[in-house]
């Protein structure tokens, strides 16, 4: 059986597209908990920020993290920021394989470049504000993942073998 696979790492690293084709490749549902906030929220993620602060949207995030991460044979793409809380980080830890993807902020910039739906992106300036934020969950990132999959230069394809790699390694250790 496959485990849960669990995709972590900054806004426009693309959990969301390799969650999606991961899921089709070994036949097991793709979640994104993004979407599953917005969902039971009945809102887009920059109303909840308005509304709710950062802060709301975390409790929000740690809830839906808590959830999802007790299901079954899913492949799952958190939130840039999921990793900033500690019940996040032991809920993904605990509860599936951890995928870390890894991308420069060039990378970053040039993904998410004309996407309204990032509020922490809606400034002058979003270089620095994705420079801050590798700075301060980069750490976070490396010390919650199983395995880290550098994604800079890497289709979709390639991506997806190096995390069924790592998966063939988690279930052969010794091969």
């Amino acid at each position: 059986m496959t485990p849960n696979i669990f995709l972590i790492g900054p806004m426009g690293a693309g959990k969301s597209t390799i969650g999606r084709l991961l899921s089709e490749e070994l036949n097991i549902p793709f979640v994104d908990s993004d979407k599953v906030i917005v969902d039971k929220a009945g809102a887009d993620i920059p109303w909840i920020f308005d509304l709710e602060g950062e802060d709301g949207f975390r409790l929000r995030e740690e809830q839906a993290i808590d959830e999802l991460t007790q299901q079954q044979g899913i492949v799952l793409a958190t939130g840039g920021g999921a990793v900033i809380r500690d019940a996040n980080r032991r809920f993904l830890r605990s509860r599936g394989f951890v995928v870390y993807l890894k991308t420069s902020v060039d990378q970053q910039i040039a993904r998410t470049e004309k996407d309204k739906n990032r509020p922490l992106l809606q400034t002058d300036d979003p270089r620095a504000v994705l420079e801050r934020l590798i700075a301060e969950r980069g750490p976070l990132y490396e010390q919650t993942a199983d395995l880290v999959v550098e994604t800079d230069g890497l289709g979709p394809r390639a991506v997806i073998g190096k995390i069924q790699s790592g998966l063939q390694a988690l279930e052969h250790p010794h091969s």
